[in-house]
C-alpha cells in the first residue's frame, strides 16, 4: 500500500508541472521531467520527511500529506519549466500588457476542482492511524478549502469589482494544498485561518507571477501548489495545537518547518 501511495504522490508532483507547461510542451518532455521527478527529486526529499530515519523527520519537521514534499516540489518545478518554455503566443503584448487567455469551460473547470476536492479526503486521510485522526483530517480538509474559496472570491470582488469564478476555484485548491501539511495537527480554528490566508495568497501570487515576473502559468500551478505548499508548511509551525507558536510552543517548531522548506526547495 505504501508503494502505491508513493506512486500516486509522484504522479501528483508531475501533474502539477504539466499544468504550468500546458499547450507548449512535447509529450517526450513530459516523460523526461516525470522520470526525473519520480526517480531523483521526489524519493530523496520524501525520505527526509516521511522516513522515520530521515534527518528532517528526526528534527521534528511535519508535513503530514505533502504540502512541501509534493506540492511545493511540483510548484517549483512548474516555475522552472514555465520560465524555460516562455509564454504562449499572444499572452503578452508588445508593451508588456497581459492578455487573458481563459479556459473554454468554467463548468468543466469547476467539475475538475470538485473531483479533486473529493479525492483529497483520500489523499490526506490515507495515512491516518485511527478513526479519530481520520475524522479530524476530514474536518480540516473541509474547512480550509471552503474558507479559501470564499476569501479568494471576496478578494477578487474587492480588487476587480466582481467575483472571479476561476480564481475562486483556484482558491479551493489553494486551501487544500495549504492544509495538507497540518491536516492532522491543526484544529478547526487553525484550518480556518490557513484557508483564509491561502485564498488571498493564491490571488496575489497569480497576479504577481503573471504581471511582474512575466511568467505564463496557464492554470496558476505555481501559485496554488508552490506558494501555498510553503504557506501550509509554515502554518504548521504556527497552528500545531501541540507545539505551534500560537499555542504556546515557541519558535522552535516554526524554525524546523522553515528549514524543511529551504532544504527541499534547494534540492528541487
Amino acid at each position: 500500500n505504501s508503494f502505491v501511495f508513493q506512486l500516486v504522490f509522484c504522479a501528483t508532483a508531475a501533474t502539477i508541472v504539466s499544468g504550468s507547461m500546458a499547450e507548449r510542451t512535447k509529450f517526450s518532455a513530459y516523460c523526461v521531467y516525470s522520470a526525473v521527478i519520480s526517480l531523483v527529486v521526489y524519493p530523496i526529499e520524501a525520505g527526509w520527511v516521511w522516513n522515520g530515519q530521515g534527518w528532517l523527520a528526526q528534527l521534528g519537521c511535519i508535513d503530514f500529506a505533502g504540502s512541501i514534499v509534493i506540492h511545493m516540489v511540483g510548484g517549483i518545478s512548474a516555475l522552472v519549466g514555465a520560465i524555460i518554455l516562455g509564454p504562449r503566443i499572444g499572452k503578452y503584448g508588445k508593451n508588456g500588457k497581459v492578455n487573458a487567455i481563459p479556459g473554454h469551460s468554467i463548468t468543466l473547470g469547476a467539475l475538475g476542482v470538485f473531483i479533486l476536492w473529493f479525492g483529497w479526503y483520500g489523499f490526506n486521510g490515507a495515512a491516518a492511524t485511527d478513526t479519530m485522526q481520520l475524522s479530524q483530517i476530514f474536518a480540516t480538509t473541509t474547512v480550509a478549502p471552503a474558507v479559501a474559496t470564499v476569501s479568494a472570491m471576496l478578494y477578487t470582488w474587492i480588487r476587480n469589482g466582481k467575483p472571479d469564478v476561476s480564481m475562486s476555484l483556484n482558491g479551493s485548491l489553494a486551501g487544500l494544498v495549504a492544509v495538507t501539511a497540518g491536516c492532522a495537527n491543526v484544529d478547526a480554528i487553525g484550518s480556518f485561518i490557513i484557508g483564509a490566508v491561502a485564498g488571498v495568497l493564491v490571488c496575489v501570487a497569480v497576479y504577481f507571477i503573471e504581471d511582474k515576473l512575466k511568467v505564463d502559468d496557464p492554470v496558476g500551478a505555481v501559485a496554488v501548489h508552490g506558494c501555498n505548499g510553503i504557506w501550509g508548511t509554515i502554518a504548521v509551525g504556527l497552528f500545531d495545537y501541540k507545539d505551534g507558536l500560537f499555542y504556546g510552543g515557541g519558535v522552535h517548531h516554526l524554525l524546523i518547518q522553515l528549514l524543511g522548506i529551504v532544504c527541499i526547495a534547494g534540492w528541487t
